[in-house]
């Protein structure tokens, strides 16, 4: 009901539009030169969206609309103001642009720049990143609608080190992913709405390697890296530019126009029955497919509750481990209700969970009993969540990928540390079983709930997992995580994740190696 309720507001302001551009482009309207705006311009000026398929046709229908909106009001400006209205002030836009253009470097030049675009190339630094890498690097970003900052700059007094990634932060004032090539040395540093600490971290490694890497290169490779994997929309002020030129609006045109939209609405509205069929079964094969994972950690659980045999009246026993014992039941009896209930594949990020809040409930009942330090709250163990709350963390590198820090059992440490594979957690695949971080997108929901807060992806990076967990396909089709950021938040931010001096690169410069969290943890 409510695709064919949008369905007919979008043929109802197309009708409207169409009457409202017929009447201003009447023979004997005089039209400005280079003031009408063609529909195809406004088109292009949409953000992408991420739709699902069988949202695509209806979406274009209501995108067609508003740039026919757009026509005929541009048109209707065009025209001239009739009899006792004020003209209206004409802005050019390339006079508007070069008045923004800052007119010197430095850090507020930088911001200004970031304001109207996402990469800033200061002239110093112009031998780094050709107007065309700039201009792709730009197109790239925009058409991602992601809040990704670029900036080349030279190694000069105003871009220090320690503070130059915090400065843009600040003066730019806008929640997003900000990425400094300073010299020939790279770091960067994300809002944690964005992307979280390590995920930062794991992309500046990976994108050192080579060193001495070329800018054009490391920075295209980021930004597909980063692309994939942050959340947020870019900034309202980036808004593609204005086309130049113009003329009247043919009236058949819009006409005819509007003739072949409206013929075409109902083999759209069957295409987007067909599409949604689709995915609804897709959505049921993949919740059959989480629901044998699920119970299997679910039976786990329930071991792992068996084994303690913990007695609320045992010798020993107090209050605090009384209530540690009863939350890590109602954990237990949660995720089996949350699992029977769940409609689709999203729905089990609740259940994983709900385990995850239930075995660090039972690690401090095992803590209490013990008479140990109770535990810090880590995440799970990465290679297998049901090994409980990891206790370190140690160094792995996927096939393929680069090293990075992920969290893990005491077990899988010392398997680690021995030069041994980890005790990793398999699941059906195509191609037989296969360790979780190998298999398609169906089983991110599972690992999203084990691993919240924006971990996972940068865990991930670069595995086939990994590659889709973040993306606006993934958020479509399998309940991705909320896309929050791109918002303008001033200065008032955590700017822990932005401070430091740990930079790496090539040609003796300081030690830049790390990559920040603007919500916690630096350089």
């Amino acid at each position: 009901m409510r695709t064919r309720a949008r369905l007919l507001s979008a043929l109802s302001g197309l009708l409207l539009a169409l009457s409202a551009a017929v009447s201003a482009t009447a023979p004997g309207a005089q039209a400005a030169p280079d003031a009408v705006r063609p529909a195809a311009a406004v088109t292009a000026s949409v953000s992408p969206v991420p739709l699902a398929a069988g949202d695509h046709a209806l979406a274009a229908m209501e995108t067609m609309a508003t740039a026919t909106t757009a026509t005929a009001t541009t048109a209707t400006t065009a025209r001239g103001p009739a009899a006792g209205e004020r003209a209206p002030v004409a802005t050019d836009r390339a006079s508007a642009d070069a008045a923004r253009a800052p007119a010197a470097t430095g850090p507020a030049a930088v911001a200004e720049a970031f304001r109207n675009g996402p990469v800033y190339v200061d002239p110093r630094a112009a031998d780094q990143l050709s107007p065309a890498q700039a201009a792709a690097l730009t197109d790239k970003i925009k058409a991602a609608d992601r809040p990704l900052f670029i900036a080349v700059l030279p190694a000069a007094p105003e871009f220090p080190s320690g503070t130059v990634l915090s400065d843009l932060r600040t003066r730019t004032g806008v929640t997003g992913l900000y990425a400094v090539r300073l010299g020939d040395r790279f770091n960067a540093g994300a809002d944690s709405a964005v992307l979280s600490q390590q995920a930062v971290r794991n992309l500046v490694d990976a994108v050192r390697t080579p060193p001495g890497v070329a800018a054009a290169t490391q920075l295209d490779d980021f930004a597909d890296q980063a692309l994939r994997q942050m959340s947020g929309t870019a900034p309202a002020s980036w808004g593609a530019g204005r086309a130049q030129g113009g003329g009247d609006m043919n009236t058949g045109a819009l006409i005819t126009f509007g003739a072949v939209l409206t013929a075409g609405a109902a083999g759209a509205y069957t295409v987007i029955r067909r599409n949604r069929r689709r995915k609804e079964a897709e959505e049921r094969a993949a919740l059959d497919a989480l629901r044998v994972v699920v119970d299997e950690d679910i039976t786990a659980y329930g071991e792992e509750l068996d084994r303690l045999d913990f007695h609320p009246a045992e010798k020993g026993a107090n209050d605090a481990m009384r209530a540690d014992y009863e939350r890590s039941l109602d954990f237990y009896d949660r995720a089996k209700s949350l699992m029977a209930s769940a409609a689709r594949p999203s729905d089990v990020r609740q259940v994983t969970q709900a385990l995850a809040d239930g075995r660090f409930s039972l690690a401090v009942l095992d803590a209490r009993r013990s008479g140990r330090s109770l535990p810090e709250r880590r995440p799970p163990c990465f290679f297998d969540p049901r090994h409980g709350p990891a206790a370190a963390d140690r160094s792995w590198t996927p096939a393929g990928g680069a090293p990075r820090e992920v969290p893990v059992c005491a077990a899988d440490a010392a398997r680690l540390d021995d030069g041994r594979d980890p005790m990793a957690r398999t699941v059906d695949t195509e191609k037989g079983r296969r360790p979780y971080w190998e298999a398609g997108p169906v089983y991110g929901p599972w690992a999203g709930g084990y691993f919240a807060g924006g971990l996972l992806p940068g865990l991930l990076v670069g595995t086939v997992l990994g590659g889709m967990l973040a993306s606006p396909a993934y958020a479509a089709e399998y309940g991705g995580g909320e896309f929050t950021g791109g918002d303008y938040s001033g200065a008032d931010y955590d700017s822990s994740g932005f401070d430091g001096d740990d930079w790496g690169g090539s040609g003796g410069g300081g030690d830049f190696g790390g990559g920040g969290d603007f919500g916690g943890g630096g350089f």
